[in-house]
């Protein structure tokens, strides 16, 4: 799956957040037969599936990859977490089809709160995202403030307040291999992109993620566990 990516990507010229936003365009348009209207309808819909979260997020680990070791930390939280909702959606995929029905449900047993619980593995996909969308947008708005304070301003609105000491500081050891912002934005853009198109895809991928991430906080809120930390 990976090499068909990568020579796809090699034989079509797209970065990986083009490629990205293009699947996730696909996703949220159905079958891909509907008209622009229609799909800019469906983007604007409140989406809480499931296999929704797990697709944007594979999507983020993509563009991660590119980016190379600089936001290991988060890249490897994503990829664990994933894998923990696949396996836990993959027991019983009818059940579990709703982000609602899993949160629900652990609720209704009492293991919500537990470390180890799927509803947790939600939590921190979401702020996950969070994290990368905030980073995305602050990229597109201010040309001047370096890279590395953007990523510092991310962490802090989003990531920082939920996290104790032991996630603190790997968060602070990877500021430290954060690269020049002329290099990043070139790792994210590859060669087939100007700065326009990018800023195109950035809010294409923005207008996408927004309403799922505003549907999980709605549940999360629901049960009040919008606030859980990690240690």
């Amino acid at each position: 799956m990976e090499r068909e990516r990568e020579r796809e990507k090699m034989e079509r010229g797209k970065s990986e957040l083009r490629m990205a936003m293009e699947e996730l365009c696909l996703l949220s348009s159905g079958d891909g037969e509907q008209d622009q209207q229609e799909q800019e309808q469906q983007q604007q819909q409140i989406r809480s599936s499931t296999m929704d979260l797990i697709c944007v997020s594979k999507q983020l680990l993509h563009v991660l990859d590119e980016i190379g070791p600089t936001l290991l930390v988060l890249r490897q939280d994503i990829q664990q977490n994933v894998q923990r909702l696949q396996d836990f959606h993959a027991r019983e995929p009818s059940k579990y089809a709703s982000l609602t029905a899993i949160v629900t449900g652990e609720v209704e047993e009492g293991i919500s709160k537990k470390t180890n619980s799927c509803t947790r593995t939600i939590i921190w996909l979401a702020r996950s995202m969070k994290f990368s969308i905030n980073l995305l947008e602050r990229l597109m708005k201010n040309s001047e403030v370096s890279l590395k304070e953007m990523v510092e301003e991310a962490y802090k609105s989003t990531l920082k307040p939920f996290h104790g000491w032991i996630s603190s500081a790997a968060y602070r050891v990877a500021l430290s291999l954060i690269p020049d912002r002329e290099i990043f934005m070139q790792l994210l853009m590859g060669d087939c992109q100007d700065l326009e198109d990018f800023a195109g895809d950035v809010m294409i991928l923005v207008s996408i993620v927004h309403p799922l991430l505003e549907e999980i906080n709605a549940i999360l809120v629901k049960h009040q566990l919008e606030s859980l930390k990690s240690t």
